[in-house]
């Protein structure tokens, strides 16, 4: 069997952990996927060069929360709007994601996500009725 099948399919946490430092991007990518990849080894994975696998540690529910919040820090949106989609990330994280965001993807996950606060929901939903108010000139 390839690499890469492998990764997808195998329920193995130590071969997972091995396959997560393979110069293959793909294999990682399908590493970080796999619902048997431990919290320790995707949260070595959300420090990965490349985006794709850090967006897919963030969709992985196995994620910790403490990774999940390095991730919503990151600088790449893609990466942002799977933690904003990840049921597991925390009520406090979304809130402060919602303060630093600007992009319109991402505040749209938060504020859909079922752990966004009453607050935080608020807080998005004003920002989009005061982008439709017209521009008062002086």
């Amino acid at each position: 069997m390839d690499k890469l099948s492998l990764a997808k399919t195998t329920t193995d946490p130590e071969i997972l952990d091995e396959l997560s430092k393979n110069i293959d991007f793909w294999v990682r990518c399908e590493v970080a996927l796999n619902s048997n990849t431990t919290p320790k080894t995707l949260d070595y994975l959300s420090r990965d060069e490349d985006y794709g696998v850090r967006g897919r540690v963030a969709y992985n529910s196995n994620t910790l929360l403490k990774t999940l919040d390095y991730l919503s820090k990151d600088e790449r949106w893609h990466v942002r709007s799977w933690v904003a989609r990840n049921s597991n990330t925390l009520p406090k994280t979304l809130k402060q994601m919602s303060i630093d965001e600007n992009h319109e993807t991402v505040k749209y996950y938060i504020k859909n996500n079922s752990n966004c606060s009453e607050e935080t929901w608020k807080y998005l939903s004003a920002l989009e009725i005061l982008k439709t108010l017209p521009k008062v000139s002086t």
